[in-house]
């Protein structure tokens, strides 16, 4: 099973050479935890001949480009870590000097037909944690981050089927695999997050679409179950506009020329990940604690700017400011359900203070 799942990723992470030329039309990165809506991957042609059903598009004039396959590297500032190590244990502080790592994305399109489009992705990202003193380390949670870096590699699928010249309905699963693993070590895939997204959508003209649905997902750290606002829009004279999948995301676009645009707002990041606990780290109460899920979300606000470097490549530059969500870092055991407003205790409570992040990549972009 590992094989097979190792085999689909790099497959689909080949297959988007050959699909660079396919029309697409959101320009939001899987980040970790749940589907993205990349609405112009789906360039269905509107049959004009006279009798014919006509059946809407996914694009919008203005949008930013989507990316096919997109390298970057994220970056984050110096910041505290407070564990508490169970037990009683007075509470320790570390200073996280770098949190760092690659970010890899790519889809393509299986299916392109007017009547439906289904694309395939695949995403890894990976954060290394640098601590300025690593032999005083003394909790389970900075243990364990010092000596490997939190994965995630997944697989994703959407489809995109018009109902007609003005609706639409959006389907995207996300199978994601979280942990502490290392790349010669992969964890069982009995461990496999399934995030879903469902959207029923109207595009009132070729400037403006919006949607309603819901979404499971693991954004804010564990499951849950949210209500989702879809909402594309560019102003008449294309200079500026908004793109929001609300709550995961939302941000105004301005736009200097067809190769170039910044965008400014936020985006909702998190997982589950499990924590292996190879060198017995977590202990507390006189007992040794496996089956462990740190739950990490944060809240990204930031200021993106994109260029075309030469035709379809593109350079992409982030800033911002990384806040720590509520209850992030805390552990659990296995993968309980929790709503916005549970208050259930964890198996160990950590916390972080918010940093100054970067990120730049290298991007193939749709024509």
């Amino acid at each position: 099973m590992k094989k097979l799942f190792v085999t689909a990723a790099m497959l689909s992470c080949l297959g988007v050479a050959t699909a660079y030329a396919q029309t697409t039309a959101d320009s939001t990165a899987a980040a970790g935890g749940e589907p993205e809506m990349d609405f112009s991957q789906f360039a269905g042609d509107i049959e004009e001949a006279s009798g014919v059903k006509r059946y809407c598009t996914s694009k919008i004039f203005g949008i930013s480009p989507t990316k096919l396959v997109s390298l970057g590297y994220d970056y984050q500032l110096g910041y505290d870590m407070t564990s508490n190590t169970g037990g009683g244990t007075k509470e320790s502080t570390n200073k996280v000097s770098a949190a760092h790592g690659l970010r890899f994305l790519a889809n393509f399109p299986v299916i392109s037909h007017n009547k439906i489009t289904v694309n395939l992705g695949a995403t890894y990202m990976e954060t290394n944690y640098s601590f300025e003193k690593p032999a005083e380390l003394t909790s389970g949670l900075t243990k364990s981050l010092n000596a490997s870096a939190l994965r995630s590699t997944g697989v994703n699928l959407t489809v995109f089927k018009p109902l007609n010249e003005k609706n639409f309905i959006l389907l995207q699963t996300s199978h994601d695999l979280n942990g502490d693993y290392r790349l010669n070590e992969w964890q069982s895939l009995s461990y496999l997050r399934h995030s879903v997204l469902g959207v029923f959508g109207w595009k009132k003209h070729d400037r403006l679409q919006f949607g309603f649905g819901a979404a499971r997902t693991y954004r804010v750290g564990a499951l849950n179950y949210i209500p989702v606002v879809l909402y594309n829009y560019t102003s008449e004279n294309r200079k500026w506009g908004v793109e929001a999948v609300f709550p995961a995301r939302a941000h105004y676009r301005r736009s200097f020329s067809p190769r170039s645009l910044l965008m400014l707002g936020y985006e909702l990041e998190g997982h589950t990940y499990r924590l292996q606990n190879r060198d017995m780290v977590f202990n507390a109460d006189g007992k040794m604690h496996h089956d462990l899920e740190l739950k990490r979300s944060e809240l990204r606000l930031r200021v993106i700017y994109e260029r075309s470097l030469y035709d379809f490549i593109w350079l992409s530059v982030q800033a911002g400011y990384r806040y720590n969500w509520r209850n992030s870092y805390n552990i659990d055991h296995g993968d309980p359900f929790r709503s916005f407003f549970s208050n259930d205790p964890y198996v160990f409570t950590n916390s972080v203070t918010n940093p100054l992040y970067f990120n730049v990549s290298i991007n193939l972009v749709s024509p």
